[in-house]
């Protein structure tokens, strides 16, 4: 059973391994660690199993506009099991009162975000025009 969740604080480094395939100079676990731990939102998916991370994503956001994904990654072995569109289901629940949420991605990926309603753009982009005031999300003063 693959499990999600967002305390990076019960990660283990030595859970982080297989990702970031073919990149030329891949973050070591230590930097994938602070990189979660960094990011304003962040969701791993660990196979219950083996205790192993097998998915995760990142965002970063300022919580009045907008927000961006800089990473979604599944490994192979585990694509094609729902992992990265549960990651992003979790993203856009959590900035759902966002004005849009935005990505850049291969031009082969652009279909597999068209169906979480991100449109093409110069990258990919979540755009809900409602919220592009962004009163509802200002604090009184």
């Amino acid at each position: 059973m693959i499990i999600f969740t967002d305390d990076i604080r019960s990660v283990s480094i030595e859970k982080l391994d297989g990702f970031f395939i073919g990149w030329p100079n891949p973050p070591s676990r230590e930097v994938f660690l602070k990189l979660l731990d960094g990011s304003d939102y962040a969701v791993v998916a660990i196979d219950e199993s083996n205790d192993n991370v097998v998915g995760f994503i990142t965002c970063i956001s300022d919580n009045i506009l907008t927000a961006y994904i800089p990473l979604l990654e599944v490994l192979p072995e585990y694509q094609n099991q729902g992992i990265g569109a549960k990651l992003m289901r979790m993203v856009f629940e959590k900035y759902h009162h966002l004005y849009k949420v935005d990505l850049c991605c291969d031009l082969e990926m652009q279909e597999y975000y068209s169906r979480f309603e991100m449109i093409k753009i110069h990258g990919m982009s979540r755009i809900k025009y409602q919220h592009q005031s962004g009163f509802e999300t200002m604090p009184l003063k």
